[in-house]
């Protein structure tokens, strides 16, 4: 869950984390730890066709939710992070 001082300028104030309520490190309107971000737009052949689902999710929440999955995600290294 993202708050913003001004939302037009993407001045972000608090970011937390949607599951367990952690709220994450922001300075100077930037994160200062992993966050997972999610911005999904529902389509067709779904119940939610239409909807925008946005939430964050804490290095943790992200960690045990992994956890879960019976096949798990492909996971690659990238070097260049700039």
């Amino acid at each position: 869950m993202r708050k913003y001082i001004r939302v037009e300028e993407n001045d972000l104030e608090m970011v937390k984390c949607n599951k367990c309520g952690k709220e994450l490190k922001v300075s100077r309107g930037t994160i200062k730890e992993g966050v997972f971000s999610v911005d999904y737009i529902w389509g067709y052949f779904s119940e939610k066709d239409g909807e925008v689902h946005s939430f964050d999710l804490c290095e943790d929440c992200y960690d045990k939710m992994l956890k879960e999955f019976v096949i798990k995600p492909d996971i690659k290294d990238n070097n260049e992070l700039l």
